[in-house]
C-alpha cells in the first residue's frame, strides 16, 4: 500500500468521523433545539426575521414551503440576468471584464441557482469580482434550498400525523448562519494559510522562474472556495477550477476540499437518523450509499494509477499512471478519488482533466452522474434516494404479497405514480438532449473537439452533468454557445425543481396520513436485505435506461482503445 493509497484512506476516514457529531448538530438545528452556537446566532437571525417581517415560529404545509422556495429562487434569479449582463458597467470590475451575452448570462445564473455550476466562461475572465460574489452568494443559498428542502422530508418521516412541516424561511436562513458560515470560516483561513489569496485588487504583475513576465488574475478566492465544496457546488473560481494552483495549492488544501465535500452529504444521512430516532435506518442508507461509491471510485483509482497502455506499448515510463491532465502535486490515485467523489456527490469541481482519463473511468463518472444518489448533493441526493426506497418499498410489498409500507405509513398508487415520473426524469432529460445533439448536427458544429465515440460522450457527458446538477464536464466540448447554453439551462431547471417537489410532495403526502403500528408481518426497511433491494433498483433502473448510450460512447471508445 503506498502514500498515495494511505492519503485516499485517510480522507475518507477523516471526513467520516467529523460527519458523525456534524450529523447530529445538523438533527439539532432542524430540530429547533439548544445547540452550543446559540448565544451567537440568536441575536443574529432574530434581525433578519424584524426586518423580513416573517414568523420563523409559523409553521407551514409541504405546498407553501415549496411555494416559498420557489419564489426565491425566482427573485434570485432575476438578479442574477441583471448582475450578468451589466458587469461591464457595474462596479468590483478591477479588470474589465466584458458583460455576458444574454444567453450566457442565463446558463450562468440558472447553473449556479440550481446547485450545478455548469461554467461556460472562464472563472476569471469571464466575471467580475461582483459576479463572482454573487455566485459565492448563490453557493450559500442553492446548498441551503436542498438541504431545507430535507428538513421538510426529516419532518414527515418522523412518528405521527403531520399537517405542518416547519418554514422554509427559517430552515433556510438556519442553514447558511448555523452550518455553512461557521465551517466556510474555517475552511477559508485554512486556505489562506495554504496560500490562497484574498483581495480586491485586480491582476499581479508576476516573474516567473524562466524570468518571464505575466499577470496572473487573483481575488476574493479564499472566501469563494469553501462554499463552492462545503454546499457541494463546485464552481471554480479560475477556469481551471481546483486544477488551478490558487484554488488548491498544495496536498494539504487538496485533502481539505475534498473533504468539504463530502462531509455534509455523510452528514446530512446521519441527521436522518437522529432526527427520526431511526439511526439504524441511516445507517443501511449509508452502507449501501458507501456500496456504490467504492463500487465507481475504486476501479477509478487503479485505472488511472496503472495508466495509459498505449502509452506503455511505446516504451515510456507509466509508472506514475496517467498523468495527462492531472497535477503532479495530486497524482493519478488522488485524482482519480476525486473525480467520482466529485460525480458522486455532484459537487463537479475538478483537480483534473476529466475529458483526459480512460475509457471506463469517464464511463463511472457518467453512471456515478447518472445514478445520482449515492451520496449526493447536500440535501438532494438524500431526496433522489427516497424515491428509490419508495420504489423498492412498493416491489417488495408486492413480492410478498402486503400493502407497502414504509415507516408506519401505506404506500399507495399516489405516492408510486410520483416516485416513478421522478425515477424516469432524470434519464428521459439526459437521453432526450444528447439524441437532439446528435440529430442537429448544425446547431453544434465546430463545438466537439473529438469525432466518433469520445464526441459522443463529451455530448453525453454534457447533459448527464446538467440534469444530475453537477457541473463537471469533458471540456473537449465548446459549450459557449446559443444552442448549449440555452438547451443545459432547462435541462438545469427541470433536473433540479421537479426532484425536489416530488419527493417533497410524496414525503408531504405520507406525513399526513395514519400511522399504522409495526407487526410481525411488517416489511422492515432498515435491514441488510432491504439495503441490498434498493441498491437492486438503483442498478436495474440505472442499467435499463443508461446501457445503450454508455455502449456508444465510453464502452465503444474502451474496445476501440484496445
Amino acid at each position: 500500500m503506498n502514500t498515495e493509497t494511505l492519503g485516499i484512506i485517510a480522507m475518507f476516514t477523516l471526513t467520516l468521523l467529523l460527519a458523525f457529531p456534524l450529523g447530529k448538530y445538523i438533527a439539532k438545528v432542524y430540530g429547533g433545539e439548544r445547540t452550543f452556537l446559540d448565544p451567537v446566532f440568536n441575536p443574529l437571525e432574530s434581525i433578519f426575521f424584524r426586518l423580513s417581517g416573517i414568523d420563523p415560529h409559523e409553521a407551514w404545509s409541504w405546498q407553501k414551503n415549496l411555494v416559498a422556495l420557489l419564489t426565491i429562487n425566482l427573485i434570485w434569479f432575476l438578479l442574477g440576468m441583471f448582475i450578468f449582463m451589466n458587469m461591464g458597467w457595474l462596479p468590483l470590475n478591477p479588470d474589465h471584464n466584458p458583460s455576458q451575452s444574454p444567453h450566457l448570462a442565463f446558463n450562468t445564473t440558472i447553473s449556479f441557482l440550481v446547485n450545478c455550476n455548469l461554467q461556460h466562461y472562464s472563472g476569471e475572465s469571464g466575471v467580475s469580482y461582483l459576479g463572482q460574489l454573487y455566485l459565492m452568494f448563490l453557493q450559500f443559498t442553492t446548498a441551503a434550498t436542498g438541504m431545507a428542502a430535507t428538513a421538510i422530508l426529516f419532518r414527515a418521516l418522523r412518528g405521527g400525523i403531520h399537517k405542518t412541516y416547519g418554514n422554509f424561511f427559517n430552515d433556510y436562513l438556519r442553514t447558511c448562519i448555523r452550518i455553512l458560515l461557521p465551517i466556510c470560516l474555517v475552511i477559508g483561513v485554512l486556505l489562506l494559510f495554504s496560500g490562497t489569496p484574498m483581495t480586491f485588487e485586480g491582476k499581479q504583475q508576476m516573474i516567473t522562474l524562466q524570468g518571464d513576465t505575466v499577470q496572473v488574475s487573483t481575488g476574493p478566492v479564499a472566501a469563494f472556495v469553501p462554499i463552492k465544496h462545503l454546499g457541494t457546488n463546485g464552481g471554480g473560481f479560475f477556469g481551471a477550477n481546483s486544477a488551478h494552483p490558487l484554488e488548491n495549492p498544495g496536498y494539504f488544501s487538496n485533502m481539505l476540499e475534498m473533504g468539504a465535500q463530502m462531509i455534509i452529504p455523510f452528514a446530512m444521512i446521519f441527521a436522518l437518523g437522529f432526527f427520526i430516532r431511526r439511526r439504524r435506518l441511516s445507517a443501511v442508507i449509508f452502507g449501501v450509499m458507501t456500496a456504490g461509491f467504492l463500487a465507481l471510485a475504486i476501479p477509478n483509482i487503479v485505472t488511472e494509477s496503472h495508466g495509459n497502455p498505449a502509452i506503455a506499448r511505446m516504451g515510456i515510463d507509466n509508472s506514475p499512471g496517467n498523468m495527462e491532465g492531472k497535477e503532479i502535486r495530486f497524482g493519478a490515485a488522488a485524482s482519480g478519488y476525486w473525480s467520482i467523489a466529485t460525480t458522486v456527490i455532484s459537487t463537479g469541481s475538478i483537480n483534473s482533466m476529466h475529458d483526459s482519463y480512460m475509457p471506463l473511468s469517464g464511463m463511472n463518472e457518467l453512471v456515478a452522474m447518472m445514478i445520482n444518489c449515492f451520496y449526493g448533493g447536500v440535501g438532494v441526493g438524500l431526496l433522489n434516494y427516497f424515491v428509490f426506497i419508495i420504489i423498492a418499498v412498493f416491489v417488495s410489498g408486492l413480492m410478498v404479497g402486503r400493502t407497502p409500507e414504509f415507516l408506519g405509513k401505506k404506500v399507495e398508487a399516489r405516492e408510486m405514480k410520483i416516485a416513478m415520473i421522478i425515477a424516469l426524469l432524470h434519464p428521459l432529460l439526459i437521453l432526450a438532449g444528447t439524441a437532439l445533439a446528435a440529430a442537429l448536427p448544425g446547431l453544434t458544429a465546430g463545438t466537439l473537439a473529438n469525432p466518433g465515440f469520445h464526441g459522443f460522450s463529451e455530448m453525453l457527458y454534457e447533459y448527464t452533468s446538467s440534469a444530475a446538477n453537477n457541473g463537471s464536464g469533458f471540456e473537449g466540448l465548446g459549450d459557449n454557445t446559443p444552442w448549449w447554453n440555452i438547451s443545459t439551462g432547462f435541462v438545469l431547471i427541470l433536473g433540479r425543481f421537479l426532484p425536489i417537489i416530488g419527493p417533497v410532495a410524496i414525503a408531504g403526502i405520507l406525513g399526513g396520513k395514519k400511522y399504522i403500528p409495526e407487526s410481525a408481518g411488517t416489511l422492515k426497511t432498515d435491514t441488510v436485505t432491504f439495503g441490498f433491494m434498493t441498491l437492486a433498483v438503483i442498478i436495474i433502473v440505472a442499467a435499463l435506461a443508461f446501457f445503450p448510450a454508455l455502449t456508444l460512447g465510453p464502452i465503444a471508445e474502451f474496445f476501440a482503445f484496445k
